[in-house]
């Protein structure tokens, strides 16, 4: 996906990381615990749980989700985990609450606030249902995209987001509406996905129809930040937006400039949502680890209300551009994943192009590097709400 114009701050010694970081299962271990867990993780979007009692599922370093609209509109996040004897609460991935979370075991009943309205058969027992709510992870809202933290304590989002919200508020997130989802499984690391993301050095090669858009080494990178990475690319001759034909097919949306009509803004939000903001639409990837080795991946096309009430609506421009796009990304990756599997891999230099790859890669390696003198995250016992400190 989109190239990066180099800033200046690879050194000539810069390398890809060893195969470790690919393949070992105790290492990906460790970086779920402490990559994953120790930050603000985008779990989705709040208007795809419009009304209270709305809710979806998602599961992160073996951790089930809850989240869920509560009766008075705020969003809130649940351990999907009864407090009576541990059952998951739910298996739907998503659905609508009838006004209450009812555990399917013994009838122990939540509120959609997460408070213990109702557990039967506790006569007699020296017991108070205002001390076993469902236990609850950090929740917040940016522009529209739901983060959870499940650390203790945990810094606030702003913080992680640093100058984003500035930044991209023109394009009024919150406001846009979904008008596709595709899921892909992908039988590869995490962490080359995001690789794959930052640079367009193999778009010549990989995507024809994309690099006729846009000028591969014609980029700007920010520089990069320990909570993101990223930057934005001009469109090339007469392309407005990116789709197969480079047509914009939409009206822009409203509150953008004349320069940022002219532009795809493209970033790796640590740690796993990839944001591509368009003229006429945005285009969301959250990443979801599921194997050291695998990666599952929900992509989502959001447009402006107004376009997506008209009658026949039509996405299947951007959607069908970034599908055939994605899935030539996934292959790749898929590949890399295998050469690096071999025996015969060695980390390999970066060119003075690949600054955020580097970037990332040294902020993935110092997050989960062991502190001295300390067990490794992956050893010691996790308490709730979370994260190992």
């Amino acid at each position: 996906m989109p190239g990066r114009r180099y800033h200046g701050t690879v050194t000539r010694r810069a390398k890809t990381l060893p195969a470790r970081y690919y393949t070992d299962p105790r290492r990906f271990t460790e970086e779920l615990e402490r990559f994953f867990c120790g930050q603000w993780i985008c779990v989705g979007r709040a208007d795809t749980i419009p009304e209270p009692g709305d809710y979806f599922l998602r599961e992160i370093a073996g951790e089930s989700l809850i989240v869920v609209r509560d009766s008075a509109g705020a969003v809130r996040a649940f351990y999907n985990v009864c407090r009576h004897r541990g059952t998951r609460l739910c298996e739907a991935t998503a659905g609508r609450f009838g006004g209450r979370i009812q555990c399917p075991y013994h009838g122990w009943t939540y509120g959609l606030d997460g408070r213990l309205l109702g557990a039967p058969h506790m006569e007699g027992v020296a017991f108070a249902r205002e001390d076993y709510p469902l236990q609850a992870p950090a929740v917040d809202v940016w522009d529209g995209h739901v983060f959870v933290h499940l650390g203790r304590q945990p810094k606030p989002l702003a913080r992680q987001l640093a100058g984003l919200p500035r930044r991209f508020a023109a394009w009024g997130m919150a406001d846009l509406r979904l008008g596709h989802r595709i899921v892909y499984e992908v039988k590869g690391n995490w962490k080359l996905v995001v690789l794959n993301y930052n640079e367009c050095l193999h778009c010549p090669l990989v995507h024809p129809g994309l690099n006729n858009l846009t000028d591969y080494l014609g980029a700007h990178n920010d520089k990069p930040q320990p909570t993101y990475i990223g930057g934005a690319m001009a469109f090339s001759g007469s392309a407005e937006t990116m789709t197969a034909d480079g047509r914009r097919h939409r009206a822009y949306l409203p509150g953008l400039t004349a320069a940022q009509r002219k532009q795809v803004h493209y970033y790796a939000i640590y740690p796993n949502l990839l944001l591509a903001l368009h003229p006429d639409y945005m285009l969301i990837h959250t990443l979801w680890p599921r194997a050291v080795d695998h990666t599952q991946i929900i992509c989502e096309w959001y447009f402006a209300e107004a376009e997506t009430v008209q009658a026949g609506f039509d996405a299947s421009d951007a959607v069908e551009f970034w599908d055939r796009t994605n899935r030539e990304d996934w292959h790749i990756v898929e590949q890399s994943q295998l050469g690096i599997q071999s025996r015969a891999y060695t980390p390999g230099p970066y060119s003075r192009r690949e600054e955020l790859l580097a970037a990332f890669d040294r902020v993935v390696a110092e997050t989960t590097r062991p502190a001295r003198g300390k067990r490794s995250a992956g050893r010691r016992r996790r308490g709730m709400p979370g994260r190992v400190s």
